[in-house]
């Protein structure tokens, strides 16, 4: 990284960061006047009822630093990356909506949510330019046919915007464990040739955005991001990977989101062949954590180094 690339990349994270704490704290004002907040799942651990109460819809403040990228980004990548986050929120705005109202923590129907994520995710793979790579290491790449790019990327964008969603259930635990793998597919972004004040800057500024919505996130939270954010979070890790030409090494970069939405088909999968009887004491991965005693703040750490971990991975193979 040369010195102009890193004070890019220290800018706008330090913007981002800066412009979540603002509207964090605006919206610490705001949410709790009408009653936006969280209700916590009857499923997860007993300790988690203590959540109930607190604001909800928090993602909001990241998606204040990331519409900063437009301002500074001009190109039809950022536009298609727009469309993506926003439209991810919109449906978790919506889900947050329904579960605020029923006054529980189900918001829309698994298979409505999916399906309105897949369309978003349809919406940005006609909008970004065509690339036949989904996966490059060095001077290596894998090219597929087009029909095939298109059908990889929206599976990758539903499943990634899901499986952060899935991940988003500790103070902290989404927020920080999407920064390294966001960092890598920036500065793969560079390698590739891409400029850092290009379509890259989005997600600089989501990592400074992630940054400060910890501030607010970290335990005990006083904010969660809800749907609002999480969905938007993982829609644009995708997004980074398809116009990085990386969909593939995504599986790598973002394994612990993988772990996370792996532990929940197979708890309930083998739930269900087996007639009732569980591999995990409680899906997703991080409750079963939990329930084996660990305290949250080590169950979150423990996993924000295995983002970290699966990153660096992804990074050397992504160069090799």
């Amino acid at each position: 990284m040369t010195h102009a690339q890193f004070a890019d990349l220290a800018w706008q994270v330090a913007t981002g960061f800066v412009v979540t704490l603002a509207a964090g704290w605006l919206l610490l004002r705001i949410l709790p006047r009408y009653a936006l907040r969280q209700t916590a799942d009857e499923d997860a651990p007993e300790r988690h009822r203590e959540k109930t109460g607190t604001p909800t819809m928090g993602g909001l403040a990241i998606l204040a630093a990331i519409a900063c990228a437009a301002v500074v980004a001009h190109d039809e990548r950022v536009r298609a990356l727009m469309v993506l986050v926003f439209g991810c929120v919109t449906v978790g705005v919506a889900d947050d909506f329904v579960g605020i109202a029923a006054g529980s923590n189900s918001g829309l129907r698994a298979r409505t949510k999916f399906l309105a994520t897949a369309l978003v995710a349809a919406i940005f793979m006609r909008m970004v330019p065509a690339n036949d790579t989904i996966f490059a290491a060095g001077t290596h790449a894998l090219l597929v046919p087009y029909w095939l790019w298109l059908v990889l990327g929206i599976l990758a964008v539903t499943g990634a915007a899901h499986a952060v969603n899935l991940t988003d259930g500790l103070d902290g635990l989404a927020a920080g464990s999407i920064i390294p793998p966001l960092y890598v597919l920036w500065a793969l972004a560079l390698v590739s040739g891409a400029s850092p004040t290009a379509w890259p800057a989005v997600f600089a500024f989501a990592i400074g955005g992630a940054l400060g919505f910890l501030v607010y996130n970290r335990h005990p939270a006083r904010m969660f991001m809800g749907d609002t954010g999480s969905l938007a979070l993982g829609g644009l890790l995708a997004g980074a990977a398809v116009l990085d030409g990386e969909v593939l090494l995504l599986v790598v970069i973002g394994g612990l989101f993988v772990a996370e939405a792996l532990s929940v088909m197979l708890q309930v999968a083998y739930f269900r062949l087996s007639g009732g009887r569980r591999i995990f004491l409680m899906s997703p991965l991080h409750h079963h954590f939990e329930l084996a005693g660990w305290p949250e703040r080590t169950v979150t750490f423990c996993f924000w180094l295995a983002s970290l971990l699966c990153s660096v991975v992804g990074w050397v193979i992504g160069n090799l």
